[in-house]
Parts: C-alpha cells; sequence; structure tokens
C-alpha cells in the first residue's frame, strides 16, 4: 500500500505484505509500546480488522492476531488494557471513513489461513539478552537458558534452600505470565500489594510439573525447579498448576514458593519488563520444540530477505516524511539503516 495512518502515540506504515507498527516516546505513551518500539506485523499473522467507536471523539482500528502468531499477545493471555494493546490505532471520530478504508484494505490482504491458528509464530518478540527485577529475584536471558538469581529480601525459603536456577530452553515446554494489574491474580505476597508471576513450564511430564511433597523443590537431574501445571493454549506454550504427573496428582504450588518462577508487583517486574521477556522466552522455546510432523526442530517464521525494489520505495516515501517534517533527521536516519540492512 505505501501509506501512512497516524493516530494518538501510534503510526502504522502499510506495506504491500505487513504492516509496520511504530510507537511513539512520550509520557502519555503506556510503557509497554515504548519499550516494544515498534512491531512488523506480516497480514498473514492476522485474522480480521475491527472498527470500532472509541473514547471522547475517537474511533479505533484494531487488527486481530491469529492465535499462535504473536509470542507476545499468546504470553499476555488476554490481559492487557486497552491503553497498553499493540493491535490498536486510536484516531480522530473525523477519520472513521478512513480508518473503514484501511480496514477493508487488510482485510482484502487477508489470506484463506487467516480463520486458523498459526503453525509457527510470524511476529518476532524482542530479542535477547533481556532481563527485567522482579520481587524475589532477578531474571535473566541469553536466548539458549533463563536464569533467575534470587534476592535475599524477597526470595522465600523454599527458593533458598534449591538455590539459584538456570533453565536451558529446550528443557521448557512454554511460559505461564499473569499481569499485577489482573484482577485475582494470585502470585504470593509481595509487601506493595497485588501480585503476579512469571513461571517457567518443564518439559517432561505429561501434563504438566507435578510439585514436590510439602510445596517443596521437587529435583530434576542436576537441575532443582517446583512443579506446576503445563497445559497448552493456542500455540502450545500456557498452562495451569494441577495436572496429573508421573508420580501421581500434582500440587498446586505457589509461585512464591516455585523455584521455576518469579513473583512481581506493581513496583517490581512491571507489564513492560517481565511481557517482553516471556514472549521472547516463549518464541526460542518454540524454535527449539520438534515438529511432530518431521521429528526436526521449528525455525522461528521471521520475514526472509527484502525485495530490492520494495526497499528503495520504502526509503524514498521515508524521505517524503522527512521532507514534510513528519519524522525528525535522526528518525529518518534510523530507519533507513534498518532498512538497508534487510537487503
Amino acid at each position: 500500500m505505501g501509506d501512512v495512518l497516524a493516530g494518538f502515540q501510534t503510526v502504522w506504515e502499510f506495506d504491500t505484505d505487513s504492516v509496520l507498527i511504530r510507537f511513539e516516546r512520550g509520557i502519555r505513551t503506556p510503557k509497554l509500546l515504548q519499550a516494544l518500539g515498534e512491531r512488523r506485523v506480516p497480514y498473514e499473522a492476522l485474522s480480521a480488522v475491527e472498527v470500532t467507536p472509541g473514547k471522547r471523539g475517537t474511533v479505533v482500528l484494531r487488527a486481530v492476531p491469529r492465535p499462535g502468531a504473536d509470542p507476545l499477545m499468546d504470553a499476555a493471555d488476554g490481559q492487557l488494557k486497552d491503553g497498553g494493546d499493540p493491535y490498536r490505532l486510536v484516531l480522530p471520530a473525523e477519520r472513521g471513513t478512513l480508518a473503514e478504508y484501511y480496514a477493508e484494505e487488510i482485510r482484502a490482504a487477508l489470506g484463506p489461513a487467516a480463520a486458523t491458528p498459526a503453525e509457527s509464530y510470524l511476529v518476532a518478540a524482542p530479542a535477547p539478552p533481556l532481563s527485567f527485577k522482579a520481587y524475589d529475584g532477578k531474571a535473566s536471558f541469553d536466548g539458549k537458558a533463563v536464569s533467575f538469581r534470587w534476592f535475599w529480601t524477597g526470595a522465600s525459603s523454599a527458593k533458598w534452600k534449591v538455590g539459584d536456577q538456570r533453565f536451558r530452553i529446550d528443557d521448557l515446554s512454554g511460559v505461564e505470565w499473569r499481569s499485577p494489574e489482573s484482577k485475582g491474580t494470585g502470585g504470593g505476597s509481595p509487601k506493595q500489594g497485588r501480585s503476579g508471576y512469571l513461571r517457567l513450564l518443564e518439559r517432561g511430564a505429561e501434563d504438566g510439573r507435578p510439585a514436590a511433597p510439602g510445596g517443596g523443590a521437587a529435583r530434576t537431574g542436576a537441575r532443582a525447579g517446583a512443579r506446576a501445571g503445563a497445559g497448552t493454549g493456542a500455540a502450545g506454550a500456557m498452562g495451569t498448576a494441577g495436572a496429573m504427573g508421573s508420580e501421581g496428582p500434582a500440587v498446586a504450588t505457589r509461585p512464591d514458593h516455585d523455584p521455576a518462577a518469579v513473583v512481581f508487583g506493581l513496583g517490581y517486574g512491571l507489564v513492560h519488563e517481565s511481557l517482553p521477556f516471556a514472549a521472547a522466552v516463549l518464541e526460542a522455546v518454540q524454535a527449539a520444540t520438534p515438529d511432530p510432523a518431521s521429528g526436526l526442530t521449528r525455525a522461528t517464521a521471521r520475514p526472509g530477505r527484502r525485495d530490492p525494489a520494495d526497499i528503495a520505495d520504502r526509503i524514498r516515501h521515508l524521505g517524503e516524511l522527512h521532507t514534510a517534517g513528519l519524522l525528525t533527521d535522526d528518525e529518518f536516519s534510523s530507519k533507513k539503516a534498518e532498512l538497508l540492512a534487510e537487503l
């Protein structure tokens, strides 16, 4: 399409096969969107496009991702507030007709697979290395393994007993993330109030990770990890505690007692830090998961090399935006360098 549609704190740039969603930096832009910066979403990653009335004289253009197409949305599992939804573009109400036009253009680009879950991730997660401070420890991900280093001021005695943890990606089946902003979240009892958590789900049990008697940690090989449930969602990567394991009925282990989980509240492990982390781990887990059909590991789907002619058109378009004053010198130079790197 080659067009640009600018809304409040967000800009959509349309290409022939994808839309580049850029998030502005500023005090009014939610921190999660600022942390993401921008995301390229192939049209094949979408199932639908909606145009609905917004608040205070606005209209909302929203793309609906296919289940299993975006690790960030799989990890979020419907817990994001509207303001933090990276697929929403809020426009003044008088631009409603324009929103409908672009919605129709995107719908025309959707393929026959739009109504079905994606077989692999089509939208890239933030790249490692990544880390964030939770209430009871620091979580780090280097692309190959996730590490938890406990804080003496917040970690439970159960976590101190087993010590710091390191989980290889090929030993994991997924991630369970719960936002501290969600109602009914129960990750433990951080002193600042309602808590969330990020729990790693391990391979090796039929449906989950059975907890050791008494809520302590159960040994698996050379690594310790309390076992919680690991059911599968759209991308085969989310679950809840309480599954049946090989040793009998599983005991639901509280995340603040589970060495395979870190707990965070409104002041620790904020959404804009912990959710991109969870998405990156999910993407890596899928890439390391054997394909049932071939038995080979599945590489995460990413856009291939771009057509040089398409790159040239994009650079010309960026030049027009720069000349019109819609892009700063630094933004133009940065975007141009990114495009040239795709050749």
